[in-house]
């Protein structure tokens, strides 16, 4: 069994800005697929819900992806006759130049490619900013300069999805992956993004030191946390 009491932080494979379209493509594509299998879209959907999201906000997606996530609150969005303005960012060209092809036919979805960590000046600020499966990427010190710059960027709030580090998970995302593809990113990436993700106790003393007393911290199926933060 893998040593899971704490952190790492060892690199994914897709965390290399240069990969070509070729391999990162496939991935993103599947990484959608799999959102919507396991009910993450309809995660986020709930939770804009709740938040509320109103008509006319505009929602800003960091760590974007394929754009999968925003192209389904799209559609949510658009059977509820809610007009909404949705905008994704990710450091990735390959990625951005992905989710901008995904996205053909929404109007209100746009797309910007920045490093929110050292260019979030390229980022304008939006009532409510998203990121799902994304913050485990970041060691703490830059976890909480995440939080810190999404906090300065979001009028009304955060909402956060990411994966709770746990032994059942592991190896569900071991069996998973071995069983949907042959792809060795994806094999590579989904066990260590679990073990790059997080307890309780660890997001809670995370939030603290980002001075974020406003806030809801919920587990969800299938082992997911999902943090929301209130501004307003």
């Amino acid at each position: 069994m893998p040593n899971l009491t704490t952190r790492v932080f060892d690199a994914e494979i897709m965390d290399d800005f240069t990969l070509p379209d070729a391999e990162i493509a496939p991935v993103l594509e599947g990484l959608g697929k799999v959102n919507s299998w396991f009910g993450g879209h309809k995660n986020l959907v709930n939770d804009l819900k709740k938040f509320p999201v109103k008509n006319g906000y505009t929602v800003s997606d960091w760590g974007c992806g394929g754009g999968d996530s925003l192209i389904a609150i799209a559609k949510w969005a658009s059977q509820n006759q809610m007009e909404l303005q949705l905008n994704g960012v990710d450091a990735a060209p390959a990625a951005v130049k992905f989710a901008r092809q995904a996205s053909e036919g929404f109007s209100n979805i746009s797309y910007i490619q920045a490093d929110v960590i050292n260019e979030v000046g390229k980022v304008p600020e939006h009532d409510i900013i998203i990121s799902s499966l994304f913050t485990h990427h970041f060691d703490d010190e830059n976890w909480i300069r995440l939080i810190q710059n999404m906090y300065s960027k979001a009028r009304k709030g955060i909402i956060i999805t990411d994966l709770h580090r746990h032994w059942v998970l592991y190896y569900a995302v071991i069996f998973i992956t071995h069983v949907l593809t042959r792809n060795k990113m994806v094999r590579v990436d989904g066990p260590l993004s679990v073990k790059r993700s997080f307890k309780r106790a660890e997001l809670l003393t995370l939030l603290k030191k980002a001075q974020i007393d406003n806030f809801n911290l919920t587990w969800n199926w299938p082992f997911r946390w999902t943090l929301v933060i209130y501004k307003s």
